[in-house]
């Protein structure tokens, strides 16, 4: 390539048919081809061998194409096709130079690539300079003749014309007016096209469906130089604004947008060079597709390696991008808008194609990015829902209230945040999403309803088992004709209660009355289950019981004070009575009576198993149920109450029988004194011995002292518990203890007397022995009075 600053010249095509394509690559960045759009043009000539044709267009378009020396004679000079920028024109003007026709150095073999360029300047340029002497108009064997021929004989091959511009350029014109010699040659043109043999679809096409057809003609250079370039800068006009309606190609069809005219260029001529036919429709389909493809995938290219782009797409994976709609949207927008304006002048039908291909490929990347911005969203969202719903229940907030406070608030700030992340250009529905959202927050208030509801019931249920429990345990261990019925009025009395507290609590739920009467009745129940619970528990502890009661009411009287068998008690009508109270207890806790239904189970017990009158009353015991009592409502079954009975008779025999042991015992050491003839006799015998005592104060003196030493001896050895158990142990008891407890006490007398005498007994000596002696008296009378009571 021979650089130049004005119009850059370029090798296209070379004498053997090769096409230059890195050429024309670096021909178009030099002239910032592809930044045209359709504001170009392109024009080539045509022309026989050393016809002035580079010269023309050196001079009229400030070329520098390589000129024939006129001293070397007649030689070809331009071989192949050059190519370059037109100078100080507008649009922007590619200038093609073509071999020459007819020359002698390709001889015999120069058709075939006269054809090919022909043809090749016919589908890439938009005006066509025909080069032509003078003298050869109206001439048959004119060297214009079998050029005409060879143009419009490829034209033929063109399945669509482009209204390509012939303008016949006429050199060295003679004194013979243009307008004489125009119509000479447009029917010399007009005679050429219908002789040129055509295609059915085109025998009747018109010359000028194909071709404007414009004329001009110019003066000899070598003769009249300066004639010829004023000329030639009059017709140098014509090319400004050649492109707008009414310029030299104001009729121009089917234009490829610059940025494709190297590919359309190379593709075009390949397809000459195989010998094929060009549809140029379809040509142009075909470079509409590579370069709106090649462009679609550069700005794709350029995406996947925008910097903010993978910032963003790395960020998401992890975190919430704030503006991330924003950010997408006006990266996509660059990039579709630079493709828009890249392949604005393709084929519309292949640019929209293309462009929907793109933005598919574009949101395939993207689409998981805002899949995860859409997923921050809803879990971020929803945290925050859960931490402010609780902190409303937690502020004393009424549940329904805070629901529908926070519920809404946060599906706006859900819908808020989608709405920043929404990318315009790909009008996803975030439906689905926030449905998902919308169940996640129905479910967390679900939970936390059932949960708050769950603690509000056994919140309840606490109250009613604080409530009922100690006082049934104490009715029921109370047993008594009134017991159900007491029982009965406190699981009303606290049921009603607790149904009051827990439906006042319930209206800040919010919830149906089919609900409501539902936990209501639940409430209920369980207060009934607490009562029944209670009441199984007790009587799988009922025999505990009756043997408590029993032996709390045989041994104590009326007033609760331990019973003394002393010998007078009855200890059978006794243990009648406590054990008729145990029986009660048992017909009590036999069956649960908080419905209304009448039982005969104390009178069935009292019976048959106390009176035991007959013994089919016994046999009546023998059964699973009772009478009249649901199966439900039974605790204990008649043949159970039977087994209980033995085993509780059973087991308090042994405290009657030690009762009965302790009561003759006692009787047994009441008896100790003579009877009472014994002691009249021993009045009548003894008054001569009583009345000699009464004589004589000494003798009485010494009896006195006597009974105070034998009633310390009494007092402390305690004989009437000693002879409780029998005459014969007692005596040997008493033995044994004899002599030890009189030394003791002589020890006591004569210690008293060895000490010193205190002031008292300094007033008073005489008695000090005496008040000694009768106060250990009294201590040891009040010994053996606590021994007795022990």
């Amino acid at each position: 390539m021979e650089d130049n600053d004005e119009c850059c010249s370029t090798h296209l095509i070379d004498g053997d048919g090769t096409f230059n394509s890195s050429g024309l690559e670096g021909f178009m960045k030099t002239v910032k081809l592809s930044e045209c759009g359709l504001s170009y043009a392109v024009v080539s000539i045509m022309g026989p061998q050393s016809s002035g044709k580079s010269t023309l267009l050196n001079h009229l378009f400030r070329t520098d194409f390589k000129e024939m020396d006129a001293f070397k004679g007649r030689t070809q000079t331009t071989k192949g096709i050059w190519m370059a920028r037109c100078t100080g024109i507008e649009p922007c003007t590619i200038v093609m130079d073509l071999e020459g026709t007819d020359g002698r150095e390709r001889g015999e073999d120069d058709t075939a690539f006269e054809k090919q360029s022909a043809l090749f300047a016919l589908a890439v340029s938009d005006i066509v300079l025909i080069n032509m002497w003078c003298h050869d108009i109206g001439r048959e064997q004119a060297a214009n003749k079998p050029l005409l021929k060879t143009v419009f004989q490829v034209m033929m091959r063109l399945f669509s014309p482009r209204k390509t511009t012939l303008l016949f350029v006429i050199r060295d014109k003679t004194r013979t007016p243009l307008e004489n010699l125009e119509p000479v040659l447009r029917e010399d043109i007009q005679k050429i096209w219908d002789s040129v043999p055509k295609p059915d679809a085109h025998k009747e096409t018109p010359l000028s469906e194909f071709f404007n057809v414009e004329v001009v003609a110019l003066s000899s250079y070598e003769e009249k130089e300066d004639q010829f370039k004023e000329q030639v800068a009059k017709l140098r006009q014509r090319f400004n604004k050649s492109i707008a309606p009414g310029g030299l190609a104001g009729d121009r069809r089917g234009v490829v947008p610059a940025s494709g005219f190297s590919f359309s260029s190379q593709e075009i001529w390949k397809v000459i060079k195989e010998n094929k036919d060009l549809d140029l429709p379809a040509h142009k389909v075909m470079v509409a597709t590579v370069r709106c493809e090649e462009i679609a995938n550069e700005k794709f290219t350029s995406f996947l390696t925008n910097e903010e782009w993978i910032e963003v797409d790395d960020t998401v994976k992890s975190h919430p991008v704030m503006g991330f709609g924003k950010k997408i949207s006006s990266i996509l927008e660059t990039c579709f808008s630079g493709y828009d304006m890249e392949a604005a002048y393709f084929e519309e039908g292949v640019r929209s194609a293309k462009r929907k291909q793109m933005e598919e490929k574009f949101l395939q990347v993207v689409q998981p990015a805002y899949q995860s911005m859409l997923g921050h969203i809803r879990s971020g969202t929803l945290e925050k829902f859960k931490d402010a719903f609780d902190k409303a229940l937690s502020g004393g907030q009424g549940f329904a209230a805070a629901t529908s406070s926070c519920r809404d608030s946060y599906i706006k700030q859900f819908d808020d945040g989608c709405a920043d992340a929404f990318i315009k250009q790909a009008h996803w529905d975030a439906a689905r999403v926030k449905e998902k959202f919308r169940r996640d927050i129905d479910t967390h208030i679900t939970d936390v309803r059932t949960s708050k509801l769950s603690e509000l019931r056994t919140s309840y249920e606490n109250k009613l088992n604080d409530a009922l429990s100690g006082p049934i345990e104490a009715l029921l261990d109370n047993a008594g004709d009134d017991t159900w019925p007491s029982i009965k009025k406190l699981l009303q009395r606290e049921s009603e209660k607790a149904v009051a507290g827990f439906s006042t609590a319930l209206t800040a739920f919010d919830i149906d009355e089919e609900e409501k009467d539902k936990m209501l009745s639940g409430l209920k129940d369980h207060a009934r289950g607490v009562v029944e619970g209670k009441a199984k528990e007790e009587a799988g502890r009922v025999i505990i019981r009756m043997k408590d009661r029993f032996t709390t009411l045989f041994s104590h009287d009326a007033d609760s004070m331990p019973r003394v068998w002393s010998g007078n008690e009855d200890i059978r009508a006794i243990t009648k009575t406590a054990r008729s109270a145990s029986l009660k207890l048992l017909a009590v806790m036999a069956a649960i009576r908080l419905d209304n239904f009448a039982d005969n189970i104390e009178s069935t017990l009292d019976l048959a198993l106390v009176e035991t009158a007959s013994k089919a009353l016994t046999d009546a015991l023998a059964s699973s149920s009772w009478e009249k009592v649901p199966a439900s409502q039974t605790l204990i079954s008649p043949a159970q109450c039977k087994s209980l009975w033995r085993q509780f008779k059973t087991e308090t025999e042994y405290t009657v029988t030690q009762a009965i042991s302790a009561q003759e015992a006692s009787k047994r050491g009441n008896n100790w004194l003579p009877p009472p003839w014994a002691i009249i006799a021993l009045l009548v015998l003894g008054f001569n011995e009583f009345m000699t005592l009464l004589r004589n104060p000494l003798w009485l003196l010494l009896i006195f002292v006597a009974y105070l030493l034998a009633k310390a001896i009494w007092v402390q050895l305690d004989i009437s518990r000693e002879f409780r158990h029998g005459f014969l142990p007692g005596v040997f008891s008493i033995s044994t203890k004899f002599l030890p407890t009189l030394l003791n006490i002589l020890r006591g007398l004569s210690e008293q007397g060895q000490r010193p005498a205190s002031n008292d007994s300094q007033r008073n000596p005489a008695l000090t022995p005496s008040n000694s002696f009768v106060g250990d008296n009294n201590n040891m009378g009040s010994s053996a009075a606590h021994a007795k009571a022990q």
